[in-house]
C-alpha cells in the first residue's frame, strides 16, 4: 500500500488494496488475542493511518471482527484489542445486549462486510449488571428505557447461584449475561447461516478493567482462553 501511495495511486485504488487483517474465524480470534496481549503488556502499536489511507476509507471498510460491547466509558474496544481505524465493527449498548437494534447492526457486519468473528464482550464492574441484580422494586424506580435494558438482562441472571462474596457474584452475573446474549445472537437467522457456512464464529469475552486482560469463552463457556 505504501508503494502505491508513493506512485500516486487514487483513493479508489488505495481502497481496493485494503484487505481485512484476518481472513478466517480462527485467524480473527488470534488477532484479537495478540492485540489484547500488546495492550496488556504495554507494547500497543495504536495503529494509525496516513492521510491518503484515511481518505480512502470513505470508499470502503473491511473490519475483520464485529464486537458487541458495553457502552461503559472504561471499555474502549479498539484500544483494548489494539486495532486501528476500520479494523473492528463495534456495536455498543449498556449491558452488551443482543436486542433488535444491536442485531440489525450485527447482521450488517456479518452479511455485508468481511468480518469473520462476532464477539459478545462484557466487563468487570458493569453497572447495567449491578442494576439487574437489584430487587424488582428498585428497578421499577428507573426510567422506562433503562427498565427495557434490565428486562433484557434479567433472564440471563435467573439461575445465578448463591455466592457470598459480592465481587465473585457480580463477575458470575456478567459472565452469565455474556453467555446468554451470545446464545441469543446465535439464534439470529443471518448469524446462524454465517456460522453454518463457516464464515464466522461467535465467542464471548470478559474484559478485566483492573488488569486489561480479555478472557474468551467458546462452546457455551466450556473452553476458556485468555489473551496469552
Amino acid at each position: 500500500m505504501a508503494e502505491a501511495i508513493r506512485k500516486g495511486a487514487t483513493m479508489e485504488e488505495i481502497a481496493q488494496l485494503k484487505e481485512p487483517i484476518a481472513t478466517t474465524p480462527e485467524d480473527a480470534l488470534r488477532q484479537l488475542k495478540v492485540g489484547n496481549a500488546r495492550f496488556f503488556d504495554g507494547t500497543a502499536r495504536r495503529p494509525g493511518l496516513g492521510v491518503n489511507q484515511r481518505r480512502a476509507q470513505v470508499l470502503s471498510q473491511t473490519p475483520f471482527a464485529v464486537v458487541l460491547g458495553c457502552s461503559d466509558s472504561r471499555v474502549p474496544i479498539e484500544l483494548v484489542y489494539d486495532q486501528g481505524l476500520g479494523d473492528l465493527f463495534v456495536v455498543r449498548v449498556a449491558g452488551n445486549l443482543a436486542d433488535p437494534g444491536t442485531l440489525g447492526s450485527i447482521e450488517y457486519g456479518v452479511q455485508h462486510l468481511k468480518s469473520h468473528i462476532v464477539v459478545v464482550m462484557g466487563h468487570e464492574g458493569c453497572g447495567a449488571i449491578d442494576a439487574a441484580l437489584l430487587p424488582a422494586a428498585k428497578q421499577q424506580q428507573e426510567p422506562v428505557n433503562i427498565r427495557h435494558l434490565l428486562d433484557r438482562i434479567s433472564p440471563a441472571l435467573a439461575g445465578i447461584p448463591e455466592i457470598r462474596d459480592p465481587k465473585s457474584r457480580k463477575r458470575e452475573a456478567v459472565v452469565l449475561n455474556i453467555m446468554y446474549q451470545k446464545e441469543q445472537l446465535k439464534k439470529n437467522p443471518v448469524v446462524a447461516a454465517a456460522i453454518k457456512s463457516g464464515k464466522i464464529m461467535v465467542v464471548g469475552a470478559y474484559y478485566n478493567i483492573s488488569s486489561g486482560i480479555v478472557e474468551f469463552y467458546q462452546d457455551q463457556g466450556q473452553n476458556v482462553s485468555a489473551a496469552f
